[in-house]
């Protein structure tokens, strides 16, 4: 899979921008604050509807616009595939060779990518939420079901958290909705449950053998999924189901003292071990960055299982927190088979590491030079 060219309007400090790209390795090069991470973010848009840098919609239209767009041409094994996102200041609207999507997950998969930023280096270390948020996100592009069933987790959430609330002021005294709610929550959270527990089986398998390689075998990285939910049956829906419904049950009294909602999928983590030692706890920061980039580049191997194309990844500056042994480690792993979307204020360490001739395009306030644009 590749992007074979961007087409961005009212996008950040993009007026409009219209370019091609031929090579398999495509450089943003310039200053900070120029515009290379917004790029990026206009790809990550492009394929996931949402940004990773904000949750607000509409801090990616520019400033007095109404609205904007970003298109791209994806190109398949078989086929090639125009999709669209169209965004206003009252949503946003998505297409699919020239078709209008009424269904996320009818567009959600038709582009993959997978995002390392600095930040991502923190995915160990970092807090729950943004490892739940990893788990999301990268799940959502491979498994359209998990998409729906998530969504739909996470508005049912909302709904119970405020009506326990609603119980609390004595608003409201039908605690039979309450139980209605309970039912459809642990219904769509089981399916979330075993939909992240069996890709994070899937995802250790490809991250542990990059560890090793890494490491020269030194260290084994084994990665365990964390739920609020107890036992081990993670391959039976109806049995978690009722290990679900069991620890609602039991939380029910502290959940209307607190007024939220106190076990599921919202609640859960991932621990990551190495060599059976927590690393988030007694790793050290290059162990935790190793694993980090471990878990990161096993996205292309396991993306490429499913769905039987390398994903688009995407490199924003994320060289710079790299030694070198990890640099040579993360070109190697994509070179030849991903195309690859990168951002940096110099050549210096990227450029003289590849075997490939990369397409550069210099960035300067909103605008690229370069070939083809």
């Amino acid at each position: 899979m590749r992007l074979n060219n961007l087409h961005i309007k009212n996008f950040r400090n993009y007026d409009e921008l219209l370019v091609d790209f031929h090579k398999n390795v495509v450089i943003f090069l310039g200053e900070n604050a120029q515009g290379k991470t917004n790029l990026l973010e206009s790809i990550y848009t492009l394929a996931l509807t949402r940004s990773h840098r904000t949750n607000n919609e509409q801090e990616l239209i520019q400033w007095e616009k109404d609205q904007g767009f970003i298109k791209g041409n994806i190109q398949k094994k078989y086929t090639s595939v125009p999709i669209e996102l169209f965004l206003t200041k009252k949503g946003r609207k998505t297409k699919v060779n020239h078709m209008e999507q009424k269904k996320l997950s009818s567009y959600v998969g038709q582009l993959n990518v997978i995002l390392f930023a600095p930040e991502d280096l923190s995915l160990v270390k970092g807090s729950p939420q943004v490892r739940r948020k990893f788990l999301d996100m990268e799940i959502a592009q491979i498994d359209s079901v998990y998409l729906y069933e998530s969504t739909q987790y996470q508005k049912i959430l909302k709904q119970r958290n405020q009506y326990l609330k609603q119980l609390a002021e004595h608003k409201q005294t039908d605690k039979l909705y309450l139980d209605i709610l309970s039912e459809q929550l642990t219904d769509h959270g089981s399916k979330v449950l075993l939909a992240r527990q069996q890709f994070v089986k899937r995802l250790e398998f490809w991250a542990n053998q990059l560890h090793q390689k890494i490491t020269q075998s030194k260290e084994e990285l084994t990665i365990e999924y964390r739920s609020s939910i107890p036992g081990d049956h993670w391959n039976d829906e109806q049995a978690v189901k009722k290990a679900y419904t069991q620890e609602i049950e039991k939380t029910k009294d502290k959940e209307r003292l607190r007024q939220i909602t106190l076990v599921g999928p919202h609640r859960d983590d991932l621990s990551f071990l190495i060599n059976k030692k927590d690393v988030q706890t007694f790793g050290s920061q290059g162990q935790q960055r190793t694993a980090a980039l471990s878990v990161k580049l096993a996205e292309i191997d396991l993306i490429k299982e499913e769905t039987g194309e390398y994903p688009v990844l995407l490199l924003d500056d994320v060289m710079s927190e790299l030694d070198d042994s990890r640099q040579l480690h993360l070109l190697e792993t994509i070179e030849g088979k991903v195309q690859t979307f990168l951002t940096t204020t110099t050549l210096k360490q990227v450029k003289d590491k590849m075997s490939v001739e990369p397409e550069i395009f210099y960035i300067n306030q909103g605008q690229l030079e370069g070939e083809d644009v």
